[in-house]
């Protein structure tokens, strides 16, 4: 198997510790380590976690299915230990971003192309090098359970040649993989020439080597907008987390979201920073008629809802609106919920603002989300514009004169942000842009574009840890 072009390219503010205290950097030998499955297994029929993460990995890179889907699906991962599970989890999302490092490694470590029918062998040499050169599994661990999951007549022949690939690998890794260019071989060729397009060489390889990062646990405090600094500062010190310039909590090592303090009274919710921000731009929006358009899973709603607002959130999946209510009944917030498509649906009467957070095609999340990096194309770009262009024309239809429209996308495509309003307004819409200011998202100016939009990149922020890609522009409907 020839190498492709794309790898011819070789790719708290927390209290002060305690003097006496051991240091919190070393592991803590109580807690199992994530990266080796548990061995005591409860259930002596529960399935390998190895054995998972390869059929997960089948079902997202060649049957193109969201990893969120099918790790929700999938009934073994329900058995698994808690430990196991967690393991499975890292391990797919440790080969989804480094894949182009990986394939690379195999490729350089084969003496011959690889024959036809070598998909299931690739899989297996992904699995067993993402541990050895990422996750630090030791070597016999790595390469022995890999090897035992080589059965059938179909694999069983390949054992010799994954035995010398790991083999290989665990001695000579980790220096080819320092020499390679990672953030380069870890992104899509049409990614990267969009990206260098959009922001320049150096921006796109600091985009890429983000994506690399396990991404922080955000959250935003429902009684906590910027202004009410100290209601911050109370949640940061009961959780352990980091206030951001932007007004959210960062938490790292979270462990179980549900345990945390202020999880079932309903105190917050997960939301990434950059996610949080688009709500904002609405202004004060208590007791004001707010529409949310495409609301589910409901982390804007809540926002909305909590400052004040008659929110009534439109979204057309079911089972996503099942998720907004269950996150609205925990954070004891109201909204008005509504089954509808919203390019047709319209309020009984205008509202007074609309936030609208398009489907797009989520490249700004691929740091969470690291298979959109494989499953989307450019065609997808094109059909989801089209969308986008049809909500945008749908929310101006539901304002009242002098209302605010707030259009976001998580995308870092150009033609999923700035050039959608730039067709609206082209397109003879009767709206006037509103430039957001530095003040409206705690004083960061790099946060927004020459012409006044908001946009976050995944290296914005990166002295606390990164953020995802947003793109938001605020309108007035005259």
């Amino acid at each position: 198997m020839k190498p492709s072009a794309q790898r011819q390219a070789s790719r708290k503010r927390g209290k002060a510790s305690d003097p006496q205290a051991p240091d919190p950097q070393a592991p803590d030998p109580r807690v199992p380590d994530p990266r080796v499955p548990d061995p005591r297994a409860p259930d002596p029929r529960a399935p390998d976690p190895r054995a998972v993460t390869l059929r997960v990995l089948a079902a997202v890179l060649r049957r193109y299915r969201p990893l969120d889907d099918v790790l929700a699906s999938d009934g073994d991962l329900a058995r698994l230990t808690p430990r196991d599970r967690a393991f499975t989890r890292l391990l797919c999302a440790t080969v989804l971003r480094r894949l182009g490092q990986i394939d690379a490694l195999i490729d350089d470590s084969l003496d011959h192309p690889a024959k036809r029918g070598f998909a299931d062998v690739r899989d297996l040499l992904r699995l067993g090098i993402a541990q050895l050169v990422f996750l630090g599994t030791p070597a016999h661990a790595a390469v022995s359970t890999t090897l035992l999951l080589a059965r059938g007549p179909r694999l069983a022949g390949f054992k010799g040649l994954l035995n010398a690939v790991l083999r290989r690998v665990a001695r000579d890794g980790a220096n080819m993989a320092t020499a390679q260019d990672a953030p380069r071989l870890n992104t899509p060729d049409w990614l990267w020439r969009a990206w260098i397009a959009a922001y320049g060489e150096a921006t796109t390889r600091a985009i890429a080597e983000a994506h690399a990062s396990d991404p922080p646990l955000d959250i935003t405090v429902k009684s906590a907008p910027l202004d009410l600094p100290a209601d911050l500062e109370m949640w940061a010190e009961r959780l352990g987390a980091e206030v951001l310039p932007t007004g959210s909590l960062r938490l790292r090592g979270a462990g179980e979201v549900r345990h945390l303090a202020g999880y079932d009274a309903g105190a917050w919710w997960i939301q990434d920073a950059a996610a949080a921000l688009p709500a904002r731009l609405l202004g004060d929006v208590a007791g004001q008629r707010v529409i949310d358009l495409c609301a589910a899973p409901g982390g804007k709603t809540a926002a909305l809802a909590a400052a004040g607002a008659e929110v009534t959130a439109v979204d057309l999946v079911l089972s996503r609106q099942s998720r907004l209510r269950d996150n609205l009944a925990r954070l004891r917030l109201r909204a008005k919920i509504v089954t509808a498509d919203a390019t047709v649906w319209r309020p009984p009467r205008p509202a007074q603002a609309v936030l609208l957070d398009a489907p797009c095609t989520g490249t700004g999340t691929i740091r969470r989300h690291p298979d959109i990096a494989h499953l989307k194309r450019p065609r997808d770009v094109a059909a989801l514009t089209h969308a986008q262009d049809r909500l945008l024309t749908a929310a101006v239809e539901m304002l009242s004169p002098g209302g605010l429209l707030v259009y976001a996308t998580c995308s870092l495509q150009p033609e999923e942000g700035p050039a959608r309003i730039a067709a609206l307004i082209a397109g003879g819409a009767p709206v006037e842009r509103i430039a957001i200011q530095p003040v409206e998202i705690g004083g960061q100016a790099k946060l927004i574009d020459t012409v006044g939009d908001l946009r976050t990149l995944p290296c914005h922020l990166s002295a606390h840890g990164g953020i995802d890609g947003f793109y938001a522009c605020r309108l007035r409907r005259l």
